[in-house]
């Protein structure tokens, strides 16, 4: 039986998704679940192969399996094996064919910059504690710049197994909430480090640059790359 596994993971413990050795890893401890779970698996793929500290409220697996608890406790057996800083949202049997990298038509990120005057202990791995001047509604202009079709090479580092850059954004909206600034951004796919050099160069530059970075310039014109610990893979869409 094949199932589809949403998690959801603080990435603070992690050093990203992908299983290294030695390394605490989100893939490496569900695997471990797995193991003690059921009596055989295969073929576990992730929507997004989220980098270290970055987290999730709604990243997808797929996993082959047999045996096991029946379908609708699955979630429950693993979050019992599973460490406080992972956990299965929902569980469901999925297609034969279902895979949940190749099958995703889209992935929705959030970005959180934290605007307060002095540091807060509750957001220090949520976000991305900024004080400085910011002109909101200049980064508006700069998030509707990135909609649509474009070669967003300035934003993911020179050395890169990519060998397409072009990404179409089919939505990218800075939200005021609270003390917090979140940029909500959802595209077919997603180059490394895409969002938060985006973030870091909205920040820093003004959109009439921005639009300039869009046309496929070299990635040492572009801003900083923000922080992972304000990044959070939102959701994954399926048809």
């Amino acid at each position: 039986m094949r199932l589809r596994l949403t998690l959801e993971y603080d990435g603070t413990g992690f050093k990203g998704w992908a299983t290294q050795p030695g390394l605490r890893t989100v893939e490496g401890v569900l695997r471990e679940a797995l193991e003690r779970v059921f009596p055989a698996w295969s073929e576990l793929a992730i929507a997004g192969r989220t980098d270290t500290g970055v987290h999730a409220l709604g990243n997808v697996a797929s996993v082959e399996v047999e045996g096991g608890p029946p379908t609708n406790r699955v979630g429950d057996a693993l979050n019992a094996e599973l460490p406080d800083d992972v956990s299965v949202r929902e569980s469901a049997e999925a297609a034969p064919d279902f895979h949940a990298r190749h099958s995703a038509q889209a992935r929705s990120y959030v970005y959180r910059v934290y605007r307060r005057r002095t540091r807060s202990a509750f957001e220090a791995r949520r976000a991305w504690w900024y004080p400085y001047p910011l002109d909101e509604e200049r980064l508006g202009e700069s998030a509707d710049l990135v909609l649509g079709e474009h070669d967003f090479r300035a934003f993911t580092p020179t050395e890169t197994q990519h060998r397409v850059f072009v990404r179409t954004v089919e939505s990218c909206v800075w939200h005021r909430r609270g003390d917090a600034l979140e940029l909500e951004i959802t595209a077919n796919s997603f180059l490394r480090h895409m969002v938060r050099t985006l973030v870091g160069t909205m920040l820093e530059r003004p959109p009439e640059e921005l639009a300039r970075l869009l046309e496929g310039r070299p990635r040492g014109e572009a801003g900083t790359t923000a922080p992972s610990w304000g990044l959070h893979l939102a959701s994954v869409r399926y048809n």
